[in-house]
């Protein structure tokens, strides 16, 4: 990505995009709470790859920065997200670490998944139904999308926007500390294809220098 904190929205915003994926055709209950709502579209498919663009938005509506590639994931705690334009990016999330390559730097940041002060949304979406009602406020706007708001301090974000129409799946958007804006749309989505946790292994080229964070 183009700057840190535009990295830092990736490892956040994928898991909503990728996990509310998931949601295709499922039916909502009747009187049930935003975040039933939200469990029970996360429940059908355990797995999910696309392709996704996203836009950075300042305050002022101009599109500060773009980006297009391809996602994966597979429930529960597994997740990549490549930057395929225009630069080259790799985001891989397993079990025990959350992995950020930059290959146009030659970079390669490790971080625990445990032990983290906040869940990210891809992390709670991904399967935490627990985590989800304990860290944020679920609620439905006037264009029925579902929006998550951090109950406290850490998330990166202040909102999260997730749209729906039907059974499609249009994408998300975020609502930054800064109040800049992260949009992202969704297409090709694939429920069918097979993934496993191997999918989702990763290991640093030798040519890299090499991050790990202890949190």
């Amino acid at each position: 990505m183009p700057n840190s904190v535009y990295i830092q929205c990736y490892s956040r915003l994928l898991a909503a995009a990728a996990a509310l994926a998931l949601a295709a055709a499922f039916p909502m209950a009747l009187r049930a709470e935003p975040v039933d709502d939200l469990l029970l579209a996360l429940q059908p498919v355990e797995r999910l790859q696309g392709e996704f663009r996203q836009q950075q938005v300042a305050t002022d509506g101009t599109v500060t920065a773009e980006s297009e590639g391809r996602f994966r994931l597979l429930r529960p705690g597994y997740f990549a997200w490549e930057i395929r334009a225009p630069d080259s990016q790799l985001i891989v999330a397993n079990r025990d670490y959350l992995w950020h390559h930059d290959r146009d730097l030659e970079t390669v940041t490790r971080r625990p998944i445990a032990g983290s002060e906040a869940m990210t949304p891809l992390q709670v979406l991904g399967g935490d139904g627990a985590a989800l009602r304990r860290d944020y406020t679920v609620s439905r706007d006037a264009e029925q999308r579902f929006v998550l708001t951090p109950k406290g301090e850490g998330a990166g974000f202040q909102e999260l926007a997730l749209m729906l129409q039907g059974a499609a799946i249009l994408g998300m958007e975020v609502r930054d500390n800064l109040n800049q804006r992260v949009v992202i749309e969704f297409s090709a989505l694939d429920t069918i294809s097979p993934l496993t946790a191997l999918d989702f292994d990763f290991t640093p080229p030798p040519n890299a220098d090499l991050f790990y964070q202890a949190q």
